[in-house]
């Protein structure tokens, strides 16, 4: 579920930064994590939606700088791994920045987004690994980390499979 590698950024793609605000856990990420957060502008573009649950929460970090947007340079090279890999803008350029810096990780739940990290030899967390580590580090205590997988579960779309596996290794934690 979550590959180890050292990173000095974490990029996000929407879909995480997304669960992660929706369920209440963006902020405490933001504050116990010592790495840049960055998000590239498609996915800025896609998450600060009027209306939206979590558009001010996510304003609101990028207003206090805690998350960083960056731009993409290579248009053509984005188009390429969004048809090599069936991916979207905002998932594509956040493995673009990832690969061309070379030491960062992507934050996804996009299953074929999963698959390019993979591929590309990408570190990447997903919103359930945050929770599985936040429960490992004491910053959740078991019940309330059970509590966000369950959340999770209601607002992903995560496999029955992949949420047995995330409450099974949370309980052998």
């Amino acid at each position: 579920m979550q590959v180890s590698y050292a990173f000095d950024m974490v990029i996000f793609d929407a879909s995480t930064l997304i669960l992660l605000a929706r369920c209440g856990l963006l902020e405490t990420f933001v504050s116990h994590t010592k790495r840049r957060i960055v998000i590239p502008c498609a996915v800025r573009n896609e998450t600060l939606q009027k209306g939206k649950a979590e558009t001010p929460f996510i304003e609101r970090l990028l207003e206090q700088r805690l998350i960083d947007t960056e731009q993409v340079s290579d248009d053509a090279a984005v188009i390429k791994l969004m048809h090599d890999f069936a991916i979207d803008r905002g998932e594509t350029e956040a493995i673009f920045l990832a690969y061309a810096s070379g030491c960062s990780i992507v934050a996804t739940d996009d299953r074929n987004a999963i698959k390019a990290c993979r591929m590309l030899k990408l570190g990447y967390i997903t919103a359930l690994s945050i929770v599985i580590s936040f429960c490992e580090h004491g910053i959740l205590s078991l019940p309330e980390a059970l509590l966000k997988l369950e959340e999770l579960q209601r607002i992903g779309r995560y496999s029955k499979r992949i949420m047995e596996d995330a409450v099974a290794t949370l309980k052998g934690v």
